[in-house]
């Protein structure tokens, strides 16, 4: 259709610009497939150990050219808008912030690979490829090229309800360059009988110096949530990393919206929630004689603690979620990790980097709370790899934790979850991908305002109930998604399928007792990779047999973020939620 539409449009001057207009190929063909598996044999092995001479960073324009084909240029208003209402991220600001190396350094083809997987996992930049070559006359010395590319780094986010029902939200994700974010939002609900006026502001400085220390202001004033915090974090962002831990403190206040059953006569608990709250973590990394150059060894200890002013009622046996507490837990764990690339994951094109690898780790603690002291221990262990001849990856986790107080296990949580996706497969001119997701979660002796939903993202897509509730879940989806080979004014086009089973039951119900929900459907979404704009979806959904829902008919348009794999990296200790 695209191939006899250029033709017919080509007969024309005009025909011609405004099909330069609306279309663009977009580069992630399988030929890009390849070249990408080309780079999983490192490309900067060759140079180990030859000494940095100049780093050279070239910055592309936001629309128009790829890593993969810096030659490639924009039709005119793209060059004009890249050049005049995008400020590219300052060169200072990549060297100092972003780069592991240095020159002089000797050159380590492991640090050259986590460089550019953390430039491109960083919101603001939307790829990056680091080209290594020899200098001429010299066996020892080599010059490095940096290629990135921004994101759009302004978001808009409007919508009207009606001229007593309106928000403006306006983000800037790299101001005048500097890396730093800024978010404002504003809300109106002139019939609100809680709130009329509400609004957010988010300050964040991705990378503070050469410390990769995370720093983030939030001052939030809506509806449903009241907060005021801040908060400084570093993860551990490579393997080579040693330390790591974060410290944040705020004040919170959320209205919360609960049952205590499912049955359609049970009234809707509304009340609100007000706590002040600490955390504080530190973890260090070790790696032994023997272990692989990926391999490490990570002990942590957190200190985090509640102290609740507005709350339900609570007692010694009542609403634990919600008592005054500090806890302080240890973990020791072993970690494992690698990243492989790949495209059209969750990705319209960008150069996704996969994590693989393995992740054990065992928590204890105890916690001190107005009503006495009690203990928690816990374990998890994940593993996510790409399956033998090229079958697809396959990721799952499994953990179990629970608070001990005597020989009653409290608030405890035993869960497993499971990602597959399929390799990607070519469609006639297209190109598509199946994924899977399993996920059973099972609470023990959890309070009755303390409970799971299989409704939205947790199970059911398209779907918001307060009747699919319970202590214990089995959920499973399935989805189809075809990418287009064109895109709509740089908008990447995919069409999907999804298919969504849950089982969901009270303390007092076995779960296979309970009814099986579904719901199934299909839908479009939109997205423009050299945007910050979220993923747009358009989406059509049949329910039915879910209860206390007008229709079995549900038709969405809503904004979405990408997905992203969880990695093997060892966080702060933390008690596992229900969830």
């Amino acid at each position: 259709m695209y191939t006899k539409l250029k033709k017919k449009m080509g007969k024309s001057k005009i025909g011609r610009q405004i099909y330069g207009f609306l279309f663009r190929d977009v580069y992630n063909s399988n030929v890009l497939k390849n070249e990408i598996n080309k780079l999983e044999t490192n490309p900067f092995a060759p140079y180990e150990d030859k000494i940095i001479g100049k780093i050279t960073i070239q910055q592309l324009d936001i629309f128009g050219p790829s890593v993969n084909d810096t030659t490639r240029r924009g039709n005119r208003f793209e060059r004009f808008a890249s050049k005049n209402f995008h400020h590219n991220t300052r060169e200072r600001v990549i060297r100092n912030s972003f780069l592991l190396f240095r020159e002089g350094d000797k050159l380590n083809p492991q640090v050259f690979k986590d460089t550019e997987r953390l430039l491109r996992a960083n919101p603001i930049i939307h790829d990056a490829r680091i080209l290594v070559s020899e200098r001429k006359g010299s066996e020892w010395l080599v010059d490095v090229l940096i290629i990135v590319q921004d994101v759009w780094s302004v978001n808009f986010d409007i919508g009207v309800g009606s001229p007593k029902d309106f928000r403006i939200g306006l983000e800037e994700r790299n101001f005048q360059g500097n890396g730093h974010s800024l978010l404002y939002k504003v809300a109106w609900r002139k019939d609100d009988p809680y709130q009329q006026l509400g609004g957010r502001s988010i300050y964040t400085v991705p990378y503070i110096g050469k410390t990769f220390i995370t720093g983030q202001l939030s001052a939030i004033y809506e509806r449903d949530l009241k907060q005021f915090s801040v908060r400084l974090s570093r993860p551990f962002l490579t393997v080579d990393i040693k330390n790591a831990g974060a410290i944040e403190l705020g004040y919170y206040k959320i209205r919360e919206y609960k049952r205590l059953g499912i049955d359609v006569k049970d009234k809707e608990l509304v009340y609100q929630t007000g706590y002040y709250y600490s955390d504080i973590w530190y973890g260090r990394a070790f790696k032994f004689r023997g272990f692989e150059p990926n391999e490490r060894f990570v002990v942590a200890a957190r200190r985090s603690s509640y102290e609740y002013r507005t709350r339900p009622e609570v007692r010694a046996d009542t609403n634990k979620l919600y008592w005054n507490r500090t806890i302080i837990l240890g973990s020791v764990g072993y970690s494992n990790r690698f990243y492989k690339r790949d495209i059209l994951v969750y990705g319209f094109g960008r150069t996704e980097d996969v994590p693989t690898g393995n992740l054990l780790s065992f928590t204890f603690g105890r916690e001190q709370t107005e009503f006495g002291a009690r203990n928690y221990s816990g374990i998890q262990y994940a593993h996510g790899t790409y399956l033998a001849n090229d079958r697809g990856y396959l990721y799952y986790l499994a953990h179990a934790g629970t608070y001990l107080k005597g020989k009653e296990a409290q608030q405890g949580t035993i869960g497993v979850q499971s990602n597959y996706f399929s390799p990607l497969m070519k469609l006639g001119r297209a190109q598509t991908r199946h994924f899977i997701n399993l996920g059973f979660t099972y609470g023990i002796n959890r309070d009755p305002l303390d409970y799971l939903n299989i409704s939205g993202q947790d199970g059911i897509l398209g779907i918001n109930s307060n009747s699919l509730i319970g202590d214990k879940r089995l959920t499973i989806g399935f989805e189809s998604v075809l990418f287009s080979k064109k895109s709509l004014v740089g908008f990447r086009i995919a069409y999907f399928t999804f298919a969504n089973f849950g089982l969901v039951s009270l303390h007092n119900v076995p779960l296979f007792d309970s009814k099986l929900y579904q719901g199934y459907g299909l839908g479009m979404r939109f997205r423009n990779e050299n945007l910050t704009f979220k993923t747009f979806q358009i989406r059509v959904g049949y329910y039915p047999n879910i209860p206390n829902i007008s229709s079995n008919f549900r038709f969405a348009f809503d904004g979405i973020q990408p997905l992203r794999l969880r990695d093997f990296d060892i966080s702060a200790p933390s008690v596992i939620p229900l969830r």
